[in-house]
């Protein structure tokens, strides 16, 4: 190990596809970073996990749209860049592809962008420092004014169950189904890497129980992709087809070993209490993954949340606890938890899109990108139609990430920033009075059967939409003042004159300030149009929208 401390403003620990998204906007931006990765390739988690090698990460390749950003929508595989080889579909065009293609996709990102990874470089320890943080790796010392970790899962989350070292893991169990046969299994967890796994033995089990103390959450059901999907369906249909494979709710108490097999006491959930001991061939452990911590010293050590799997974070993904530590990728999903798709590549790659705006904000004094122009019902009408029919961050990180409309009253001049976490844009302008947030939606009620909804295609009803749609808030500080939906629509298409322009227009008239507006906006450019922020162009002719392309790279 060399004595010299290698410095640079940002350090990016961990080269899966976090830590490669957001090497990627901090070169196209030139900023001075360095990312370590322990392997000798990027991608390792993906080399190993799913266990069964298929991705449950959709790889829509055909579709209506020829536009490269709507198209990105039905892509839950791809880095954004701006180059067209590099997009997944280019890799495979299996609707849900083999891990090993994104392994050789993450590869391939790395190489061609030529970004500044050193492999073999595995992080011992992070201390904090004066004036940032020193990492010690396998080779060198180097400090970071900023440190950012995306080195994934660290560990497998093993719950608290008495004998639960008698239960094989998920990262170790056999893979080959007739090691199954004839065998009675039970697996501990009712995630999709349990469903995953019950999959590949039901036709050599003889018998098959997930259990875990709280309900099935499928994916139709709460939107969320990271739920139970539907390829997984076979399983419950042998439960409710009474071929003994079964889903419990139970607390599962022991697991003990008698002879070749186990004893395994539970106590039912929705039973009075009842208590059962069943016996079983095999018990596989498939209850998620957690962060390592154990590299960070106590006086930077991350607050943990959510069993002690992941890191706590603020609104801008900084540590609780660490002033300059943030987290990006899937550890990073603490403000977006079960909802949104922040776990995921399809919604990390736009979170660090905006993260790396935030840094360059507070570490090179580069302003949050926006665009300006006037505060006019027509002309917000039509930005907030272009970017919902149009933008994919919105569409992936649906409740999540939104468009923020900052009015300036004095001025008669909106300042329209893009993609903002809502929990952030709040609390940056909470001393606004005046600002509007942009972002679909779901409907929340509860349906009894998701397939077989009732519709009220009014437009004084648009808030009763299940489907996903456009919702604008004006907010006053941190408090909501008004609401207005947009209907549901089956195409996603939000153009209609009576079912979204006219009450968008009409919401916006009605909300905006009453004062008269100046005959010209202040900045020159004339009282029709938005005058771009440096660094964007508009998305089409005469629609006064923007659409960033330097300061936030796609």
């Amino acid at each position: 190990m060399t004595d010299a401390v290698q410095r640079h403003q940002y350090v990016i620990v961990g080269a899966g596809p976090a830590g490669l998204q957001l090497s990627y906007y901090l070169q196209r931006a030139g900023a001075d970073y360095v990312t370590l990765e322990r392997e000798a390739a990027p991608g390792q988690f993906f080399r190993q996990f799913p266990r069964h090698r298929r991705l449950i990460s959709l790889n829509k390749v055909h579709t209506t749209s020829t536009d490269p950003e709507i198209r990105l929508r039905w892509d839950w595989n791809s880095l954004l860049n701006d180059s067209p080889e590099l997009q997944f579909p280019k890799f495979s065009s299996e609707y849900f592809p083999h891990a090993d293609e994104m392994v050789h996709y993450l590869a391939e990102f790395q190489r061609l962008h030529r970004l500044a990874v050193r492999y073999g470089t595995a992080v011992k320890r992070i201390e904090r420092a004066e004036d940032g943080f020193l990492l010690h790796t396998s080779d060198a010392v180097l400090h970071g004014q900023c440190v950012i970790v995306a080195a994934g899962w660290g560990k497998p989350y093993v719950p608290s169950i008495r004998g639960i070292e008698h239960a094989v893991g998920y990262e170790e169990m056999q893979l080959d189904p007739a090691a199954y046969a004839d065998k009675r299994v039970l697996i501990i967890g009712k995630g999709n890497s349990a469903f995953e796994t019950a999959t590949a033995m039901l036709g050599h089990a003889a018998m098959v129980h997930l259990a875990s103390r709280r309900p099935l959450r499928l994916a139709w059901n709460t939107k969320h992709p990271g739920d139970v999907r539907g390829q997984f369906g076979a399983l419950l249909d042998s439960y409710q087809f009474k071929t003994l494979h079964s889903v419990l709710d139970c607390s599962i108490d022991e697991i003990r070993p008698v002879g070749d097999r186990f004893e395994v006491r539970i106590t039912y959930t929705h039973a009075d209490g009842e208590q059962a001991v069943l016996d079983y061939e095999s018990v596989i452990r498939c209850t998620g993954f957690g962060m390592d911590t154990t590299v960070f010293d106590p006086a930077c050590r991350p607050e943990m949340i959510n069993d002690g799997r992941l890191p706590a974070l603020g609104p801008d993904w900084q540590s609780t606890t660490a002033d300059g530590l943030y987290f990006a990728g899937t550890i990073a999903q603490a403000r977006d938890c079960r909802h949104a798709s922040s776990p995921f590549i399809d919604g990390f790659r736009y979170n660090l899109r905006i993260l790396t705006a935030l840094l360059r904000e507070r570490y090179e004094g580069v302003p949050l990108p926006c665009t300006v122009g006037l505060a006019d019902p027509e002309r917000l009408t039509s930005v907030v139609l272009d970017r919902v029919n149009w933008s994919s961050a919105l569409w992936t990180q649906f409740e999540y990430l939104c468009d923020v409309l900052l009015i300036d009253e004095k001025t008669g001049q909106v300042a329209h920033y893009p993609d903002l976490p809502e929990d952030y844009a709040v609390s940056r302008f909470r001393n606004a009075p005046h600002y509007y947030t942009v972002a679909l939606r779901w409907g929340r009620d509860e349906y009894s059967d998701v397939f077989a909804i009732g519709r009220h295609p009014e437009p004084g009803r648009a808030a009763e939409s299940a489907f996903i749609h456009p919702v604008v808030r004006r907010y006053r500080g941190t408090e909501i003042a008004a609401e207005q939906h947009l209907l549901e629509d089956l195409l996603a298409e939000w153009r209609r004159p009576d079912r979204h322009v006219g009450p968008l227009r009409s919401f916006f008239a009605a909300n905006l300030s009453t004062r008269p507006l100046p005959r010209r906006a202040p900045c020159g450019s004339g009282r029709g149009r938005m005058r771009p922020a440096p660094g964007t162009r508009p998305v089409s002719p005469g629609t006064g929208a923007l659409r960033p392309v330097v300061r936030i790279p796609r």
